[in-house]
């Protein structure tokens, strides 16, 4: 298993400071440790429209000069648009997307269901749109058999089109229209049915759900189709002694049970990487924190989730 780092950590949305362009952020993935960056598709990044050819060519250029993988291009689709020209503009989004990842030489794109989209002028630091993240279940009236079978016709939809690029698609286990865990997104995949969808699964999204069990369930029944997942940067912190813990989930409260999640990946022979993101406001001392805090909490939890992974390798 390999370590990337997600472009939406230095973006500046969510820290008091400038965004990395992307050629800074693949000095800034080699300098923390990463073997990779994954590049997400917003502004002020890495918004398809905004890149020309020449800067998508000095982009491979000085990833590869550098030796650090480009390996997923991550969209921000939302199939589930109540409007025609809704999921119209979503789709010639990702058509934008599709072709960066093709220019870019990156043969897997990540996508959500649904988005429920980033404040980013409102308030000094960018917030999410908001949603219901739900129960385990669907309550399946109407107006949610609609959104889902929105998705399921989009996604299809991309893929086709995506297949013809030679690419690969990775469905996101994320609200709003996948409820919290594994299950929605994996009967998802299989209703689109094409061979070129995969699933890209990540446990912080299982929320308070993080017992061994369901999460060994998890990774067992999606299996070979688990392609790409993210871990969260947030949650991390370094005691006195140099010890790196883990603190509890900003979302629950409860700890995120990465460890049976990196067992259950390397029983299952996974060969996809471990994407790190911190996509969150950053706070210190209940102020906006500036990158230097971005750079520490990615570097101690890169270094947790490694020795992570060795120790599991050598059990």
């Amino acid at each position: 298993m390999k370590f990337a780092l997600l472009t939406v950590t230095y973006g500046g949305l969510f820290y008091k400071g400038e965004a990395l362009s992307l050629e800074q952020q693949i000095y800034k993935a080699k300098e923390l440790g990463f073997d990779a960056l994954a590049i997400e598709t917003k502004r002020p990044v890495a918004s398809p429209p905004d890149l020309t050819k020449a800067d998508r060519n000095r982009v491979s250029k000085i990833a590869a000069d550098e030796g650090v993988a480009l390996c997923a291009i991550e969209s921000m689709s939302n199939f589930a648009g109540r409007h025609m020209e809704e999921r119209e503009n979503n789709l010639a989004m990702m058509r934008f997307v599709l072709e960066l990842a093709k220019d870019l030489g990156v043969d897997l794109v990540k996508i959500f269901a649904a988005w429920p989209g980033i404040i980013n002028d409102e308030e000094p630091v960018a917030m999410y749109g908001q949603f219901e993240r739900g129960n385990y279940y669907k309550r399946l009236f109407p107006a949610e058999l609609r959104r889902w079978n929105h998705c399921v016709e989009g996604i299809r939809e991309v893929a086709d089109i995506a297949a013809d690029m030679g690419l690969m698609l990775a469905l996101q286990n994320h609200a709003p229209v996948l409820s919290k865990g594994y299950e929605d997104t994996l009967i998802m995949m299989q209703e689109v049915d094409r061979k070129n969808v995969k699933l890209c699964i990540d446990v912080p999204l299982f929320y308070e759900r993080q017992s061994d069990e369901y999460v060994r369930e998890a990774v067992q029944k999606c299996g070979k189709n688990l392609v790409h997942t993210h871990y969260g940067a947030w949650n991390f912190s370094q005691a006195n002694d140099g010890e790196i813990v883990q603190d509890p989930s900003p979302s629950t409260g409860d700890l995120i049970n990465y460890p049976m999640f990196i067992e259950e990946l390397h029983n299952i022979g996974y060969k996809g990487y471990l994407t790190s993101e911190y996509c969150l406001p950053v706070y210190k001392k209940h102020q906006y924190a500036g990158i230097e805090e971005v750079d520490h909490a990615t570097r101690i939890t890169l270094q947790y989730m490694k020795q992570l992974v060795q120790n599991t390798i050598l059990a």
